[in-house]
């Protein structure tokens, strides 16, 4: 149809009755779908900023319980296959940074911050010292 509004009692009588005031209108429309204005017509769409839900779409609530992989870097290394074949228990693997050095906090492989390495009871812990900003972020993607 050439509108979206709904048909009114009268039309849906004059089309139920099958008359000629229904062909035309069926006619007209037909032509209007075909010939058009000649020209090329902008497109229409709707709005993404609206959401389906009202107040729903915006809600971080509906992310909190998605699982991510959170990863510390003590630090990083180049070893030949030779050095790695040679690896055995008491080896030790020197790293790129020195004790003391801040390491880096990854999430979904993703730097997001940068902390200091610490001892609770028996387990290992960090203590979040930095948090790189967006810019630093957006710089690490390159």
């Amino acid at each position: 149809m050439a509108n979206d509004k709904p048909l009114s009692q009268e039309e849906i009588d004059q089309l139920t009755k099958g008359g000629a005031v229904a062909e035309a209108t069926a006619a007209q429309e037909a032509q209007t779908q075909v010939a058009g204005d000649g020209g090329p017509q902008k497109a229409q769409f709707s709005d993404l900023a609206k959401p389906a839900v009202p107040g729903k779409a915006n809600s971080i609530d509906l992310i909190m319980d998605v699982p991510m992989d959170v990863t510390i870097e003590l630090g990083r290394t180049m070893m030949s296959i030779k050095d790695i074949l040679a690896l055995g228990s008491g080896s030790i693997i020197e790293l790129d940074k020195l004790a003391g050095d801040p390491v880096d906090i990854l999430v979904n492989n993703k730097l997001i911050a940068n902390g200091e390495v610490v001892v609770i009871e028996d387990n290992f812990g960090v203590r979040i010292t930095n948090i790189v900003s967006q810019e630093q972020r957006a710089d690490g993607l390159t």
